[in-house]
């Protein structure tokens, strides 16, 4: 049995009754984990059949499962951005806002990129998604997990919530606020965070939250629909406030609510509410209108020709750098880590390609050459690999027809062109 704060035990039974026993029992089970199947790189179906473990449909989200492995995140599959690692509770806050194609969405808390990259699966790759994260370690490993995850219309941007509101007012049809909070159902997965907790942090956290919901009002679009979620249980953080915002904002109303307690659910905790903008207007900004430099253009317009069957437009240049940016993209000043597809760089009259545009291609778009399991472990260790001599220039390596990464092939040797960075070694 976890040791946890005495304050946090009445607090509770105070607001469990009957229920607490049962609550404070579910942590004596193992914490439940849970993966999120890539629908953007593959099909549920398709991932079923080649699952490395089994799988148990988590029920308030279509592509998630219960998977009982110790460590889902050390798989190929895992490197090659098949599925995303996700606690299963935290997955019932995102399906609320009904995201669709066209739509432009805000993820203002968005790191490590959970809830970020289940609304962009549900865009499909249609309209245009900003995941924000005011740290920057963490804004640069949400921005490695757009990458993995092969995701096209994703902004990254690194900024506080004032900031954004700032220069984007009324700019956002949907907006999801996972708030930074207490953590408490998180006990059970980060033993660290049970030191940390107190009374005066759930007051600090409560207070914090305020702010950034009175920002995420002002960003958010007439009409507009916004998910305020929490991974705690004090209603402070939770219920009373939300009913603290909407007596703050009169044009906004509480449309659903919901509270996932690990007693009740397979999960370790989770709160949810809908809410929705009836009053305000919406904002605009200036699109950007993308200009890539000519050599730049011309070097990758030739290496598309020679080396892809799939055409990427919007081009944009950065520097020796070039992109695919998403329809519809407008700066909003703030520092920007990723938008839409980094396709590679210009150096000395050459284009290379980047890791992030082998991460979004399809089989079929490409030059695929299929590894089995131990080549495709050696590759992500960094290693050339022998390969057909048939085969010359730009490939991508691959895994069970998902992409993970460049080589180069010259007489039947494949070098490898995947970042050190994102190498695996034992």
């Amino acid at each position: 049995m976890i040791d946890l704060p005495a304050a946090f035990v009445e607090r509770m039974r105070r607001d469990l009754g009957g229920e607490a026993d049962s609550f404070f029992a579910s942590y004596s089970s193992p914490a439940a984990k849970g993966i999120r199947v890539n629908t953007l790189k593959t099909t549920i179906e398709q991932f079923k059949a080649i699952s490395p473990f089994a799988l148990e449909p988590v029920p308030w989200e279509k592509s998630g499962f219960y998977v009982t492995d110790e460590k889902p995140g050390k798989t190929i599959l895992h490197a090659a951005g098949a599925y995303y690692v996700q606690e299963p509770s935290a997955m019932c806050a995102a399906p609320l806002l009904s995201v669709k194609g066209g739509d432009r969405v805000l993820d203002l808390c968005s790191a490590p990129g959970g809830k970020g990259t289940q609304l962009a699966q549900a865009m499909a790759g249609e309209g245009i998604i900003y995941l924000n994260e005011i740290n920057f370690s963490r804004a640069k490993i949400l921005s490695s997990n757009v990458e993995r995850l092969g995701i096209k219309n994703a902004v990254v941007t690194c900024a506080s919530p004032q900031q954004l509101c700032a220069s984007l007012p009324a700019m956002f049809d949907k907006i999801l606020v996972d708030a930074p909070c207490s953590g408490e159902g998180m006990f059970k997965k980060e033993q660290l965070a049970i030191p940390e907790w107190s009374e005066e942090n759930v007051a600090m956290c409560a207070q914090r939250q305020a702010a950034i919901l009175d920002c995420a009002a002002q960003l958010l679009a007439l009409g507009g629909l916004m998910v305020y979620s929490t991974c705690t249980f004090s209603r402070e953080e939770d219920e009373g406030q939300i009913r603290s915002f909407l007596s703050r904002h009169n044009d906004f109303e509480l449309i659903e609510e919901h509270k996932l307690y690990p007693h009740r659910v397979r999960g370790e905790g989770h709160y949810a509410a809908l809410l929705k903008r009836n009053g305000g207007d919406y904002g605009s900004v200036k699109m950007v209108t993308p200009k890539a430099e000519k050599n730049a253009q011309a070097l990758y317009r030739q290496f598309e020709k020679s080396y892809l069957k799939t055409q990427f437009t919007r081009l944009h240049s950065v520097g020796d750098r070039l992109y695919c940016l998403p329809e519809g993209y407008f700066d909003c000043g703030v520092q920007t880590l990723r938008a839409g597809v980094e396709l590679g760089s210009v150096a000395k009259d050459r284009f290379e390609p980047s890791h992030s545009l082998a991460m979004c291609l399809r089989d079929g778009q490409a030059q695929f050459i299929e590894l089995d399991s131990q080549t495709a472990l050696s590759y992500l260790g960094g290693n050339t690999f022998e390969c057909s001599s048939d085969i010359k220039g730009w490939a991508v390596a691959s895994y069970k027809g998902f992409p993970l990464g460049w080589c180069k092939v010259s007489g039947g040797t494949a070098k490898n062109h995947l970042p050190k960075a994102l190498r695996i070694t034992n």
